[in-house]
């Protein structure tokens, strides 16, 4: 019986006999001359703007703040890009708000989950902004939800705070010049 093997340069484990690997990643693997694959590359260095609808998409965000130990606390959230920055609607009591009341340092994530595989990274301070909590909520959940649900959700929800989150760092890829 012949074992598979890891290849370090691919970061992957080929089975014997197989051109499969367990992260898929022969789909769009590069064999090199030396033999050994090289990955796509990725288009980096944009801007948010670059990204196209990314940001208009209802795509779940993770949203890490900072426990008073340091560790961090990596949130689902969902957001809204407006006049520049994202907003994210919470309640003053929740455990993010109080993390951003207390450290205001904040990193927001968003990235689609199919090719060409956007995405952005915000490393930001926080603003915690009470007014026109309303209809940001309301714009976002119906974002998220549609029309007659959001609103309803908008009503009902205990969010009385908008987390403001204006870029500082961005971070910014997509792989739509990569064949995949």
């Amino acid at each position: 019986m012949q074992r598979g093997r890891f290849e370090p340069i691919a970061r992957r484990w080929v089975a014997p006999h197989s051109h499969k690997t367990c992260f898929g990643i022969a789909n769009y693997a590069r064999p090199r001359l030396d033999g050994r694959v090289s990955l796509p590359l990725v288009r980096n260095g944009l801007a948010i703007e670059d990204l196209g609808d990314l940001v208009d998409l209802p795509l779940l965000a993770v949203l890490a703040t900072y426990r008073a130990d340091g560790t961090v606390l990596l949130s689902p959230v969902w957001h809204e890009y407006r006049e520049g920055g994202f907003n994210i609607c919470t309640s003053a009591v929740d455990v993010k708000a109080r993390h951003l009341h207390r450290d205001p340092r904040a990193v927001l994530v968003i990235a689609e989950p199919t090719p060409p595989y956007r995405g952005v990274e915000l490393t930001t301070e926080a603003t915690l902004v009470s007014h026109g909590v309303e209809a940001a909520l309301e714009r976002v959940a119906i974002r998220y939800l549609g029309e007659a649900r959001g609103r309803k959700y908008a009503k009902s929800a205990p969010d009385n705070i908008v987390v403001r989150l204006e870029p500082g760092r961005v971070r910014a890829w997509d792989f739509s010049d990569t064949q995949i």
